[in-house]
């Protein structure tokens, strides 16, 4: 591979890296950079005087550099210095078709989109006459297996919470029978005692990341910063099996460790004095460190949440809409029947859970809120699913999360980098401590490209859907050019 230097990375204002004409033939984005292009450090000067600016109102501790949006293209992304770079972040691994997609563009230009643009509806009380339409075009095309429910809410956080709502609703609901709300249970809610407000719990798993809202965070263990201060529920949480790599070289290993993290769910359930309504869990734990497991594991996960009548709840918050190869990354694990629920936000640009209809509560405005969710955020889901099956883009992502592993276990064999994991294009890598990780990230930005990190020394690539080989090869000479020089 080509050496890289950072001097000469910096300095080719005009110039593209050379590797960047492979396979441009047939882009997705024909128009789109032919590589990074590099004009001042990141974040640069411009970048930095808005954050000053900003920084007067928000917070900006957290901020890379200040994006250009007008004119980031394809899985290239431009910051406020005219820096050109490859996107392998894509904002936190929500982009799915790319920079300016057509698909997305050409909606601007219908009248129903503009109607929805200028008419936000409560969609509780009066949805418009083509929410079904989409509802039905885009989450229901693509519901996983033996899903027949959608509800549609605002963010990833609000799909989880929901769903752990929904999950005590229908728990609470079993043990009352056919029995009406008791006089004793609506009025002890009012003042958050029992028994109108049970002692119920949600399993999660140690690394675990499901949001930052009240709940969520309950469940959520991957960051001490993300909780600190804040007022928890006093929920389970079993340990997330901690696989070795190679994986064909440790399987007894991570038998052993699946086995035991199963056998720690089967206990935890059998706990009666806090009942578990659902069990949690990420196909693979993103912020926690790209945590993978056997599919053997989840179906027997699954199937112990089954023998303590225990809800099953998979957040495909990060995984789902196509980044794992398949338009849900559970589909990997051949379950014998769908899980309860299953969570979404993300890359479909729009966020709710799928659900059975028996989850449904017997009465109305239980969940609700008064948006439940965006029309036009719908209309764009429609345009994501069309995308993906009219540009075969699982395919795509097959092909080229297929190459990257293959490239990157080259560099492993190497001791440039360490654990490559991954499920289609979700790929991720260790290095050796977290300051050498945090340190590698800056010095790709500087190098052109735009790139995120997990867990404590984890290195995680979240490119979009429109990524292909020849946007790999620029990543790899990159990534070999930082982590050599």
């Amino acid at each position: 591979m080509l050496r890289l230097t950072r001097r000469s990375v910096l300095n080719t204002a005009k110039s593209f890296h050379p590797n960047a004409r492979r396979g441009m033939a047939s882009s997705f984005f024909p128009d789109e950079p032919k590589g990074p292009s590099m004009k001042t450090s990141v974040p640069g000067p411009a970048s930095k005087a808005i954050m000053d600016r900003m920084n007067k109102f928000q917070d900006t501790r957290s901020v890379f550099f200040i994006a250009d949006f007008a004119k980031s293209k394809g899985n290239y992304i431009v910051d406020a210095d005219g820096n050109t770079l490859l996107d392998v972040f894509a904002q936190i691994a929500s982009i799915p078709l790319g920079y300016n997609s057509p698909a997305f563009l050409e909606l601007t230009n219908k009248p129903a989109f503009q109607t929805a643009l200028a008419n936000r509806a409560a969609l509780g009380v009066n949805p418009t006459e083509d929410w079904v339409d989409s509802v039905q075009n885009a989450f229901m095309k693509v519901a996983p297996k033996g899903m027949s429910n959608v509800f549609t809410v605002m963010c990833g956080s609000c799909a989880n919470e929901n769903a752990f709502k929904t999950a005590f609703m229908y728990q609470a609901a079993k043990r009352r029978g056919d029995k009406d709300f008791s006089l004793d249970e609506l009025h002890s809610c009012m003042k958050n005692q029992a028994p109108g407000s049970p002692d119920m719990s949600i399993l999660s798993f140690g690394q675990g990341f499901h949001g930052r809202l009240f709940g969520s965070l309950a469940a959520t263990s991957s960051k001490a910063l993300h909780k600190i201060d804040i007022p928890a529920f006093d929920w389970p949480r079993a340990p997330f099996p901690a696989l070795k790599y190679p994986l064909d070289q440790n399987k007894e290993h991570n038998r052993a460790i699946e086995k035991a993290s199963i056998e720690a769910v089967d206990l935890l359930l059998q706990n009666k004095t806090r009942p578990v309504a659902a069990v949690i869990v990420e196909p693979i734990q993103s912020e926690g460190g790209d945590n993978h497991a056997s599919p053997e594991y989840f179906r027997n996960l699954q199937a112990v949440c089954k023998a303590h009548d225990v809800l099953f709840i998979v957040d495909e918050v990060q995984t789902g809409v196509g980044a794992s190869g398949t338009f849900w990354a559970h589909e990997a694990w051949n379950l014998p029947t769908a899980p309860d629920m299953v969570t979404f936000s993300k890359k479909f640009q729009a966020a709710g859970f799928y659900l059975h209809p028996r989850l449904r509560p017997s009465q109305p405005y239980r969940l609700y809120n008064t948006w439940m969710g965006d029309p036009v955020r719908a209309m764009q889901a429609v345009a994501i699913v069309n995308e993906i099956e009219n540009k075969d883009l699982l395919s795509n992502v097959k092909q080229v999360g297929d190459y990257l592993q293959k490239k990157l276990k080259s560099m492993a064999d190497r001791k440039l980098l360490s654990d490559v994991r991954g499920q289609g294009a979700l790929i991720a890598f260790d290095l050796e401590t977290p300051a050498k990780r945090d340190k590698f990230l800056i010095d790709m930005r500087q190098r052109g490209v735009n790139i995120g990190g997990c867990g404590e020394r984890t290195v995680r690539l979240r490119p979009m859907l429109t990524f292909q080989p020849h946007h790999a090869d620029i990543l790899l000479d990159t990534m070999e050019a930082t982590l050599t020089s």
